[in-house]
């Protein structure tokens, strides 16, 4: 099969390693990629956003498969447009990315199905959206509605931190039309976990869980990003608790999208807090997480290919997906000043000696200009260590880590650290 993956981040690059292992693929495309892609893929320049572009080279080049990466694209409707000519895609139509698209809608979903989740209030105007705020306690979670590039969400711990996000979002249009609207919600303390799932309708097979680190700096320091660093599985956490996300929270959550005429079909991930009062829902995402699918995917015995498929074609609920027992660590290696503003066109070294290491290496943010590699976004490289158990995987990780630098280069210190207490 001719395979083209949308996207050009770490997940993308990890999509399509693990599409390269079947032998069912004869050639992968990827639109627009990167240079770590570029060793795997023949890439396209072509925006994510561009659909009558996309499409043309998907039928000039006689793709039989699209595989849909990042959320914007989903959230526009990609799916639906390739549908529209008869090309095969693999992710959630329009209505059904809206869980992500719009927390609004999410919140409002979970709790018409009673699904659990932090207690909350939506806002369209910014004076009474400040006035619900000075009445709540600190911290707080103010976010922005709609898709933020993972950064639309600010966990305030003085209300001189929530009045500031919520005027940034709401008059300051940081987020542009995304912050228009507003969930303020309760504060959920505990741990989190991720918990990715292929779906299609009311079926749902769960993957192996992870856990992001959202926060820039050591000891969840600093502001959001999109991750700094994942790892799986989680032996600190029991088991009953995972099991009891799939079935109080994912499974539900996709019988909700049915009943509501909104059937979905691709990855649903579901972000989750581990409470006092049980596990409740942060966040849905209507496609692999970043970096979440970094440590998942390396995990993943089951060709990808033959799931994608099943899926496609209705029999998922026939499939048996295996996964092994090896644990996976994944550290990101992040341009100096990322989530703020940040350079560009640092060369990079080190990759080979990297994976020489057994390290698996994914490319995230990065370019390939007059012969070199280097820096070209804010998360530049995923850096994923395997091994027996955590600390071995981790080690591994932090070593390949050492062995690769650019000018600027930020890494977190204590991935996957939590898991060893």
């Amino acid at each position: 099969m001719r395979i083209m993956v949308i996207g050009g981040g770490g997940r993308e690059h990890t999509i399509v390693w693990a599409l390269n292992k079947s032998d069912k693929v004869s050639k992968i495309f990827c639109a627009p990629g990167n240079a770590g892609i570029a060793e795997l893929a023949e890439c396209a320049p072509i925006p994510v956003n561009r659909f009558d572009e996309l499409i043309q080279f998907a039928c000039d080049n006689e793709i039989d498969l699209v595989v849909v990466g990042p959320d914007d694209p989903l959230a526009d409707g990609i799916v639906d447009a390739f549908e529209a000519r008869n090309i095969p895609i693999y992710g959630p139509r329009k209505n059904a990315a809206e869980i992500e698209g719009s927390k609004i809608f999410m919140k409002d979903l979970l709790k018409k199905y009673n699904i659990p989740t932090a207690k909350y209030e939506t806002f369209t105007d910014y004076e009474t959206a400040l006035s619900y705020l000075r009445q709540q306690e600190i911290p707080i979670v103010v976010k922005a509605d709609g898709l933020a590039a993972g950064k639309g969400v600010t966990v305030a711990f003085s209300m001189e931190e929530a009045e500031e996000a919520l005027q940034g979002m709401m008059v300051g249009k940081v987020f542009g039309e995304s912050g228009g609207r507003v969930v303020i919600e309760e504060f959920l303390e505990g741990q989190e976990m991720s918990i990715l799932a292929f779906v299609d309708g009311e079926t749902v097979r769960a993957m192996v869980p992870a856990q992001d680190h959202k926060q820039v700096f050591d000891n969840d320091k600093g502001p959001n990003t999109g991750g700094m660093g994942t790892y799986s599985p989680l032996p600190h956490i029991d088991p009953a608790l995972v099991e009891d996300a799939i079935e109080n929270i994912i499974k539900p959550t996709a019988r909700a999208m049915v009943s509501e005429g909104r059937p979905f079909r691709g990855v649903l991930f579901a972000g989750l807090m581990i409470t006092k009062a049980g596990v409740k829902t942060i966040e849905f995402n209507a496609r692999m997480g970043d970096p979440e699918t970094q440590v998942v995917l390396p995990r993943l015995n089951t060709d990808l290919l033959d799931i994608i498929l099943a899926s496609m074609n209705g029999r998922l609920d026939q499939l048996q997906i295996e996964w092994s027992d090896e644990a996976a660590v994944c550290v990101i290696a992040a341009s100096e000043g990322y989530p703020a503003s940040y350079p560009k066109g640092r060369v990079i070294t080190g990759l080979d000696a990297a994976r020489a290491q057994g390290a698996l290496v994914f490319h995230a943010g990065t370019a390939l200009v007059d012969g070199n590699i280097v820096t070209n976004g804010g998360r530049v490289l995923g850096i994923v260590g395997r091994g027996r158990d955590i600390a071995e995987a981790r080690a591994k990780a932090y070593e390949a880590v050492s062995a690769i630098h650019f000018d600027g280069m930020h890494s977190r210190t204590d991935i996957a650290a939590k898991a060893l207490r």
